[in-house]
């Protein structure tokens, strides 16, 4: 896909205001610090969000605002100081590191930005291995399924390193989705991928909530990967400071600049 069909795409949103937003996960007075006394430092200042169900939801923000920081407590990967984060009914901030472990194995799907695979296992194995871990049968028939979106048919026996980056990110996202997750996490997932792999690779988590009814939040600083949201959320300084519906990539770049512009402002 070049970048201009992918810009196309990336216009093309259901309405908003259609889709039924029953959240999926949520924070209250969510807050987040490293250090203690003079030189503690806040990520998070007392952040209320909720995560619509069945929706594509982007977070974005400066260095430093804290996107990252409210992804990782959202997904059970950090531990708030103070407030609630509720993930598919369950409250995650009070659960133990078994629970918390528990959770992340049967409600979690998590993508990265530097791929994670196993380089000694195939695609195949790869993409299954949540479920041997969790010691599950694999469902052979929404496997295909999977795969059939992805577009890997005939690439399941090779390993990473035969496979390019768009295509060990397919993977990556096919393992995310394996499980059936209540919600998918992805931090940057095409930050090392070239535009093409990367419209792939976007258009699929897309799809992946038109087809699938999957609930996807992504962190990331490219417009034109918000752009492919049903929302974008907005960071600065450890607070929620905007949102955007149905976003476009010149209406994510026109906030994001001015966010980023006001954040440097005040810490002037």
């Amino acid at each position: 896909m070049s970048l201009t069909a992918a810009l196309g795409r990336a216009g093309k949103h259901e309405s908003a205001d259609a889709r039924v937003k029953t959240p999926i996960a949520s924070t209250r007075n969510l807050v987040k610090q490293y250090g203690a006394g003079e030189t503690a430092v806040t990520a998070l200042a007392e952040v209320d969000v909720e995560i619509a169900r069945g929706e594509f939801t982007v977070i974005m923000g400066p260095s430093g605002s804290g996107k990252s920081t409210l992804m990782h407590c959202l997904a059970g990967l950090d531990t708030p100081t103070s407030g609630s984060v509720t993930v598919d009914g369950l409250e995650v901030h009070n659960l133990r590191q078994r629970q918390l472990t528990k959770l992340r194995r049967t409600k979690i799907g998590f993508i990265f930005q530097s791929f994670n695979l196993v380089p000694t296992l195939t695609a195949e194995e790869n993409i299954t291995l949540p479920l041997d871990l969790a010691r599950e049968k694999v469902d052979q028939d929404w496997f295909d399924e999977i795969i059939a979106a992805v577009g890997l048919e005939g690439r399941l026996k090779h390993r990473p390193s035969e496979l390019s980056g768009g295509q060990q990110q397919r993977v990556a996202c096919a393992r995310a989705l394996i499980a059936r997750p209540a919600i998918i996490f992805a931090d940057e997932p095409t930050g090392n991928l070239d535009s093409q792999a990367a419209g792939n690779v976007l258009g699929f988590l897309r799809d992946c909530v038109t087809q699938f009814d999957q609930s996807i939040v992504m962190v990331t600083h490219d417009p034109l990967a918000a752009s492919y949201a049903h929302r974008v959320v907005f960071l600065a300084d450890g607070q929620i400071t905007g949102q955007l519906t149905g976003p476009t990539v010149e209406s994510v770049a026109a906030m994001h600049l001015e966010i980023s512009s006001s954040s440097t402002q005040a810490g002037a």
